[in-house]
């Protein structure tokens, strides 16, 4: 003998309703959780959630009073959300409709004058031609560049910034080594050993 198959979330969710439009009645939450097993099969385990969910989608009204919690739903105001649903879907299909043929009408313009014919594809493959052209001349002209008077000059600045960073580094060395033979008494040539400083250190004319 097969399993009997449980109620889907819809079910629950429409028997649930059918306790308040039946009974016509407000009811706490420890009511409906024996009402509902008994009377519509839902579970007892079950009955929150699919209360709250019943009660965010507006479809059942609650109020809370002192401690408790008070549920209510009436059908006229079930009524009322689907027309309010309703209205809303058809509205955003309305919508979609007119986004459609704006864009069909788009779509149709677009393709004017791009029919294909004999003219369109030799000028579509004269094109490619040009571009494969273009991209050759950009790879040759990027081999010249190197002798571009206006990079030469700014490698040029570049040269002097580097030089000028370059000796004020040495000079800040040897600052250093004239403040630790100083302070150390030190031999120069015993610095330059430790540090790693080669004889021939000195600024870049």
């Amino acid at each position: 003998m097969s399993k009997r198959r449980g109620l889907s979330l819809e079910e629950k969710r429409q028997r649930m309703q059918e306790i308040f439009f039946e009974k016509k009645a407000v009811f706490q939450l420890k009511e409906i959780e024996k009402i509902a097993p008994k009377e519509k099969g839902i579970t007892s385990m079950a009955v929150k959630d699919v209360l709250q969910g019943l009660v965010d989608d507006g479809l059942i009204d609650s109020d809370r009073i002192g401690t408790s919690n008070y549920f209510w739903a009436f059908p006229s105001k079930a009524s009322q959300v689907r027309k309010r649903k309703i209205q809303d879907l058809t509205s955003q299909l309305e919508e979609s409709e007119k986004k459609r043929k704006m864009l069909e009408k788009t779509a149709a313009k677009a393709t004017v004058g791009k029919e294909e014919s004999d003219d369109r594809t030799k000028l579509l493959a004269t094109l490619a031609e040009k571009e494969s052209e273009n991209s050759r001349l950009d790879s040759e002209l990027a081999r010249y560049r190197e002798c571009d008077p206006e990079v030469l000059e700014e490698v040029k600045q570049q040269t002097l910034v580097a030089k000028d960073a370059s000796n004020r580094w040495t000079d800040n060395v040897f600052s250093i080594k004239s403040w630790c033979k100083k302070k150390f008494s030190l031999e120069e040539k015993v610095i330059d050993k430790q540090f790693g400083i080669p004889e021939d250190f000195d600024y870049i004319d």
